[in-house]
């Protein structure tokens, strides 16, 4: 065995300068917290449930101009909305009011996070097992990758600066 005094190793530093030559935090003023909220104002998620389902319809549109089986494509492009936009719109009810606390904020979004899986879970199940026996399968797929591909992409949009930042 090596002692430790002996060997020519080094302190292992956790990369956080806080000695002395560390400068200070200075807080925030009023006028500097109300121009940060005005470059970012709060996100609705009512505005990406409006943008999903702009975008679903759009697609069921398309469907029935240009499908093969425009009723049976309408149809299963709406089942497909259905299981991205309902749940959200319920996860997005569900989280309209604001937390006291930063735990049960976080709570109460892993709580409704999973209701709105568990939702999407049992609309595709009940698609599968027969429930609605004449889906198009792609037309459903379909709708449902953009519905998600459009939540994060409106939450991308609408979550933007207002104003650049100087």
């Amino acid at each position: 065995m090596t002692d430790r005094s002996q060997t020519s190793e080094r302190p292992i530093h956790s990369g956080f300068d806080s000695g002395p030559s560390s400068e200070p935090v200075t807080p925030w003023t009023a006028e500097q917290v109300r121009a940060l909220e005005a470059r970012h104002p709060p996100l609705s998620p009512w505005r990406v449930v409006q943008v999903q389902v702009l975008v679903t319809v759009l697609l069921a549109l398309a469907w029935w101009l240009f499908g093969t089986e425009p009723a049976r494509q309408v149809r299963s492009t709406l089942w497909g909305a259905a299981a991205v936009v309902l749940p959200h719109a319920l996860m997005a009810w569900g989280l309209r009011r604001p937390a006291v606390l930063p735990a049960q904020a976080l709570l109460r979004f892993l709580v409704w996070e999973l209701v709105k899986v568990g939702l999407a879970l049992v609309s595709l199940v009940v698609a599968a097992v027969g429930w609605s026996q004449d889906l198009s399968w792609p037309a459903l797929l379909a709708a449902l990758v953009l519905g998600l591909k459009v939540h994060v992409w409106a939450l991308w949009m609408f979550a933007k600066p207002t104003q650049p930042i100087t």
